[in-house]
C-alpha cells in the first residue's frame, strides 16, 4: 500500500466514522438545531451499480434504488420537498412548519433522465437540473471522465503537462489511482485549458474519444429541452460552458461563461434561470468574486458543494449556498440520517 492509498484509507475510515457519530446523536435527539432551516442535497450520476475495482469517480453515483431510498427516509423524517427556485420564500417564513429538502443534479447526464426522474415523479419530488451548455453542446469535455477512461484502458501511460512527461505503471489499481491523483493536481496547477487539451490529445492518440465520452452520457439540446417541457416537476439552472475553476478567470470571461449559460438554457426552458451552480463549488470556483459576478449576471441564488445546511442567517449570502452530496460511497439510509441530521458539518466546520 503506498502512502496516497493509505492516505485514502484512513479519509474513508474518517468519514464513516464521523456519519456513524452523527447517525447515534441525531437518534439521541442530540443536536437537533445543526439540521437548520433546510438542506440542498448534490447529485450527478443516478444509475445501477456497475462492478469496477478502478472507479476513480465513484463518489458521483448513487443507485437508483438508494435515490428511493432517502426520498422514503425524508418522508418518514418530515422533510417538505421543494423547489429550488423556492428557497429564498421558504426561509422567509416566520413559523416554518418542517424543514425542507431540495434535489440538485449537476451536469445533465442522462441517466438522471432515465432513472432519477421517474423516481422523483413517483414521489412528487421536484428537482433541479444543472445545465453546462459546452457539454450539451459537445464543445467541451469532462476531464475526469476522460481520465478514467483512459487510465483504466491502460497499463502504462505517459501524462505530458507542464511539468513534463512522467510515465506511470498502472497494471495494478494503485498505479492507476496514482496516474489519476496526478491528472487532477496538474488540471488546476496552471492553464486548466491548457491542461485539459494535453489531456484530451494523450486519451486520443490511445483511442480514446474524449467527446465521445460527452456525447455518450450527457443529454444534448434536445433531450434537455424534451425533460423540461414534459415533466412539470424539473427544472434547469445554469452551470456555466466550459466547467472550468472560475476563479482562476477574468471577470469578463466569468460573465460569460455565466451568461453564455444561462441564455442557452432560456432557449431549452422557454425562460432564463434564477438559479446557478459553480463548477467544482468550492473555491476554484465560488468565492467572493464569483459571488459577486453572479449577483450581477441576474442570478436570484448559486449553490456550492460547501457542505451545510441551511441556518436562518443562509440568505445573507444567497449565490453562496451551501449543498450536501449524496456521496457513492456511503449509500447507506443510516448515513442519510447522518448526513441531513446537520451534525457532521457542524462537527467539521462549525455554523448552526
Amino acid at each position: 500500500m503506498t502512502k496516497a492509498d493509505f492516505k485514502r484509507l484512513l479519509r474513508r475510515l474518517a468519514i464513516t466514522g464521523g456519519l456513524e457519530v452523527a447517525h447515534g446523536l441525531s437518534k439521541l435527539g442530540i443536536m437537533a438545531s445543526a439540521r437548520g432551516r433546510g438542506i440542498i442535497l448534490t447529485l450527478h450520476h443516478v444509475q445501477p451499480f456497475r462492478p469496477a475495482a478502478f472507479a476513480p469517480n465513484r463518489h458521483l453515483e448513487i443507485t437508483p434504488e438508494f435515490l428511493e431510498e432517502t426520498i422514503l427516509q425524508l418522508k418518514t423524517a418530515g422533510f417538505r420537498f421543494a423547489r429550488l427556485a423556492d428557497v429564498p420564500a421558504l426561509m422567509a417564513e416566520d413559523d416554518p412548519v418542517a424543514p425542507f429538502v431540495v434535489f440538485t443534479l449537476d451536469d445533465g447526464f442522462r441517466n438522471n433522465a432515465e432513472h432519477a426522474v421517474p423516481i422523483f415523479e413517483r414521489h412528487g419530488v421536484p428537482c433541479t437540473i444543472f445545465v453546462c451548455k459546452g457539454l450539451s453542446e459537445r464543445s467541451h469535455t469532462m476531464w475526469w471522465e476522460t481520465a478514467a477512461a483512459l487510465i483504466g484502458a491502460k497499463d502504462h501511460v505517459t501524462l505530458d503537462f507542464d511539468g513534463g512527461a512522467i510515465a506511470f505503471d498502472t497494471r495494478t489499481l494503485s498505479g492507476k489511482l496514482g496516474a489519476f491523483d496526478h491528472v487532477c493536481k496538474q488540471i488546476f496547477v496552471g492553464d486548466e485549458t491548457s491542461a485539459i487539451e494535453r489531456l484530451n490529445a494523450t486519451a486520443q492518440s490511445a483511442g480514446i474519444d474524449p467527446h465521445a465520452i460527452v456525447a455518450d452520457t450527457v443529454m444534448n439540446a434536445d433531450e434537455l429541452r424534451a425533460l423540461v417541457t414534459g415533466h412539470p416537476l424539473v427544472s434547469l439552472g445554469a452551470h456555466t460552458v466550459s466547467h472550468r475553476g472560475l476563479g482562476f478567470l477574468t471577470d469578463e470571461v466569468v460573465l460569460d461563461e455565466l451568461n453564455q449559460s444561462a441564455d442557452y438554457v432560456a432557449t431549452l426552458s422557454g425562460s432564463r434561470p434564477t438559479t446557478f451552480a459553480y463548477p467544482y463549488g468550492d473555491t476554484r470556483s465560488a468565492t467572493p468574486k464569483t459571488a459577486a459576478l453572479a449577483d450581477w449576471a441576474g442570478f436570484k441564488l448559486s449553490v456550492t458543494t460547501r457542505p451545510g445546511t441551511l441556518c436562518c442567517d443562509a440568505m445573507s449570502a444567497p449565490q453562496s449556498l451551501p449543498r450536501l452530496s449524496l456521496n457513492g460511497f456511503y449509500q447507506k439510509p443510516r448515513y442519510v440520517t447522518a448526513l441531513v441530521s446537520g451534525i457532521p458539518t457542524k462537527l467539521a466546520y462549525g455554523g448552526c
